[in-house]
């Protein structure tokens, strides 16, 4: 007896040591070195194992809600610790836990836990859950959030928490805009950790976070009439976005959760299961808490499906900032009523962890029901066979460690994979304009060696065949993309020294550069002086601009790029029809008789005017269809004494 107790505290202590490894990396690295699948089945069997020694180590993961956080970002400690939740797998024990109350049943939202604090009806306050006691003050980066209100109609206190996330849609976009280090996010969850906690609100801004409230902690002075719903469809009166939840009781309880099993398929958000909670604000708080969870909600999560199939080869993708990732490729399997054939594996370190040789049997899942994972090996052949050398440049690849994660990277710093971010600028709508090739794509015709430089894109047909058997693709996106391709070919000189991504240059200044040269030649041997002679070009732009077409590669890579294209005349406004010569312009809001802002403005720099981003002493007009708003731009004119005009009045200005 002696010796199975002291084999079990052996065991506490191990699995505390794994899972807090794991929760470490996870939560502050952001770094995954297990799956969530195997993390979830340690922390049952520590908190089995806990229950039945009597035994709980003052560093469990079950009595800790958290990591310290770690960042330069200011402290704060919350005023009541922020609990994490009891869960359960099973629909029977929510409908015991439930009984005869009626409940809410809601996403449990899976992002970054925020609590918000409004006083005169003014956002004064966001801090991150952090490590459930203290966690980092962030209110400039929420005050950007895309759908969170600066201000409220409610001018008392307002406390509230809610989940920042980054929805699926937005994901691959966002990570366009992540610097190097960005890599390391694997999911929306782990990208908007990273997001929210910028020191820069700018970049929080450009990743579009969206906030979810779900919970009023503090309004004095509104009867909520004793009910978590009043005080949900409340905030949503006040302008807070909520959780998705419906109301249950004990009889629809089970038919609900098998709504939202359903309905998770199609979420453009991500969530790990769901939360129940007591209606009743009074009978909740009277039942109190435990020394880690509250009594008054739940947590529910699905038990995963899983499906055993051999593994048939580690396919290794580079990717642009030299890191080369594991993806097992695997006999197809039916997972949530859809084909699966492919999961990665994130990193060496989980495959290590897993054993996971080609050949192998696993069991396989979908984390959250949407992302293909390995649950398991049940066979444990052993890791073997990691490359040495990088699958798309040949050159020799290393296994670095970090953060506890053991990952390998092509030593290159010329290899096509890590280019792919100039690729992406290259076909944006500023640039040349080519839809249908996403980063993904982008990647991977860079990884199969499709792509070397700008001219490379107009002879992808040459690989026709190979382009149309890869997932995702197919007959008629090869025919789309190559339609959009084709179009691009005919565009201006300013786009095409855009789309080159010299640094520092953006769309504006390449315009002002062709404007006052002309031609791509006198472009090409314009020097830092005559740059910099030009409004709007400083030295920095210009040194740029010089350093580019220094180097003999990029001269080359351009006249290869030339060849290609059908370059129009750029026509500038002069004389009678520069209408809007010397003319200053500002464009804020939505708009109706043009498309998009950069339609509005090329329209003004054609007719000699100019546009600028901000309300200044030189602007001349801002352009607001909402003339008599009271935002920061609207507000700014006032002050100056810029006239507001609505598009109407702008181009009833230019027919005149």
């Amino acid at each position: 007896m002696e010796n199975t107790m002291n084999r079990d505290i052996d065991r506490i202590k191990e699995l505390v040591d794994i899972l807090n490894k794991a929760g470490r990396a996870y939560y502050a690295q952001g770094q995954e070195i297990m799956s969530n699948y195997e993390y979830d089945a340690l922390y049952d069997e520590l908190a089995e194992l806990e229950k039945k020694t009597g035994c709980v180590l003052a560093s469990s993961p079950t009595v800790n809600v958290g990591y310290e956080v770690l960042s330069e970002l200011p402290k704060e400690r919350h005023e009541k610790p922020m609990l994490s939740l009891g869960k359960t797998k099973s629909v029977d024990e929510l409908v015991s836990w439930l009984g005869s109350q009626k409940g809410l049943l809601s996403w449990k939202m899976d992002g970054l836990t925020i609590v918000l604090t409004y006083n005169n009806g003014e956002m004064t306050k966001a801090v991150t859950r952090g490590n459930g006691e203290v966690g980092e003050v962030i209110t400039g980066n929420a005050k950007v959030f895309a759908n969170v209100p600066v201000t409220i109609p409610y001018k008392g206190e307002l406390i509230l928490r809610g989940e920042a996330v980054i929805r699926y849609s937005d994901f691959e976009k966002i990570n366009e805009l992540i610097p190097e280090e960005g890599a390391k996010y694997k999911n929306p969850r782990n990208l908007c950790s990273g997001s929210v906690r910028q020191l820069n609100s700018r970049i929080t801004k450009e990743r579009n976070v969206n906030f979810f409230a779900f919970t009023l902690v503090k309004a004095d002075g509104v009867d909520f009439k004793n009910s978590r719903r009043e005080q949900l469809e409340w905030l949503a009166s006040q302008g807070f976005q909520t959780v998705e939840y419906k109301e249950v009781t004990a009889d629809n309880l089970r038919s609900t959760v098998s709504w939202f099993e359903n309905a998770i398929k199609d979420n453009d958000f991500p969530s790990d299961g769901l939360v129940i909670l007591y209606d009743d604000i009074a009978y909740g708080d009277s039942l109190g808490m435990t020394a880690k969870f509250p009594r008054n909600s739940l947590a529910f999560k699905w038990t995963d499906e899983t499906a055993q199939t051999k593994l048939l080869e580690i396919e290794w993708s580079a990717s642009r900032t030299g890191l080369i990732n594991p993806v097992a490729v695997f006999e197809p399997v039916e997972l949530e009523g859809t084909s699966v054939s492919r999961a990665s594996v994130h990193n060496i370190s989980i495959m290590e962890e897993l054993e996971l040789g080609v050949g192998d049997t696993i069991e396989v899942y979908k984390a959250n029901m949407i992302i293909p994972q390995i649950a398991k090996n049940l066979t444990r052949s052993g890791v073997k066979d990691i490359p040495q050398i990088c699958p798309v440049c040949g050159m020799k690849t290393e296994i670095r460690s970090l953060n506890d994660a053991k990952s390998l990277y092509c030593t290159n710093p010329d290899c096509q994979a890590k280019h792919v971010k100039s690729f992406v600028h290259f076909v944006a709508r500023d640039a040349m304009n080519i839809d249908g090739l996403s980063e993904a794509t982008l990647e991977k015709f860079i990884q199969h060696g499709m792509l070397h430089e700008f001219a490379d894109l107009y002879h992808l047909d040459d690989y026709r065949d190979t382009i149309i058997d890869m997932d995702g693709l197919g007959v008629k996106s090869y025919d789309n993309m190559m339609a959009a391709i084709d179009r691009s070919r005919h565009t201006t000189l300013p786009k095409l020294i855009y789309s080159l991504g010299i640094a520092n240059v953006g769309l504006s200044n390449a315009k002002m550069i062709v404007k006052n040269t002309g031609t791509l030649d006198r472009i090409l041997s314009a020097t830092r002086e005559e740059l910099c002679a030009i409004d709007g070009v400083g030295e920095v732009i210009a040194d740029s601009f010089v350093s580019y077409f220094a180097d003999d590669k990029h001269r080359q890579g351009l006249n290869r790029l030339v060849a290609e294209l059908d370059i129009e005349a750029e026509e500038m406004a002069s004389g009678e029809n520069a209408v809007l010569a010397d003319m200053v312009f500002v464009i804020t809001g939505s708009l109706n008789h043009y498309s998009n802002r950069n339609e509005l403005k090329e329209l003004i720099e054609k007719l000699g005017g100019k546009v600028t981003g901000s309300v200044t002493g030189k602007t001349s007009y801002l352009i607001n269809n909402d003339s008599t708003s009271s935002s920061s731009k609207n507000k700014t004119a006032a002050k100056l004494g810029v006239p507001v005009i609505t598009e109407d009045e702008f181009i009833k200005m230019i027919e005149e």
